[in-house]
């Protein structure tokens, strides 16, 4: 038995286990075990946390791959998509604006959201983003709404091309129908599940 297939069957035993008890087990040295690990972890069999290795039982997501926008059928040219998680999968559309109207679309489920700021391109959840909505800037669709990870930044750039300021269900209830809605916005590192109709059904 190789030694990769070896550590993994070590590894359904014991659950997990670190380099140095590996480089004893197989009498080899760490550099030998972390070049083994490398491999393992890079093909999505094991994952390590704390210094310890573990096999990797998560689930990856599904990505929904599809060349052109859901909602307007645009191809999707962004190097960093808005995303839209939902029942274990992940859906991409070309733009913010896109992305608002495909929320109404999935209003009574469970999703989790993610932008790229408009200046540094760094990933935020869309729930605690701000948005340009309506600015002179019409990067793809129109009204184009543009997420900053900062209010200072929106408001900069709301400076030199117009539109408003607001936040992720201000941006929402002004492109999908203006419906009346209000939500706290979550500052936690944990994604946060939330459905429109919920929302919706509690703001009534």
């Amino acid at each position: 038995m190789k030694r990769k297939e070896k550590i993994l069957e070590i590894l359904k035993e014991k659950q997990e286990i670190t380099a140095k008890e590996l480089s004893n087990i197989f009498n080899v040295s760490e550099m030998t075990i972390y070049r083994e690990i490398k491999e393992l972890e890079k093909a999505g069999l094991i994952k390590r946390k704390h210094g310890a290795i573990l096999l990797n039982t998560e689930k990856e997501k599904e990505v929904v791959k599809v060349p052109n926008c859901p909602i307007c059928e645009k191809p999707i040219t962004r190097a960093h998509p808005y995303k839209i998680t939902v029942e274990n999968q992940t859906i991409e559309t070309c733009c913010e604006h896109c992305g608002l109207m495909m929320h109404k679309q999935l209003e009574d489920k469970e999703v989790t959201a993610l932008t790229y700021d408009f200046i540094t391109e760094n990933p935020i959840s869309a729930l605690n983003a701000y948005y340009v909505v309506g600015s002179s800037a019409i990067p793809c669709c129109s009204p184009s709404v543009i997420p900053f990870a900062s209010k200072e930044d929106a408001e900069k750039f709301k400076k030199g091309f117009g539109g408003e300021v607001m936040t992720f269900i201000e941006a929402y209830n002004e492109i999908v129908n203006k419906m009346h809605i209000n939500m706290k916005s979550c500052c936690s590192n944990e994604p946060v599940v939330f459905t429109i109709k919920d929302l919706k059904e509690k703001h009534s």
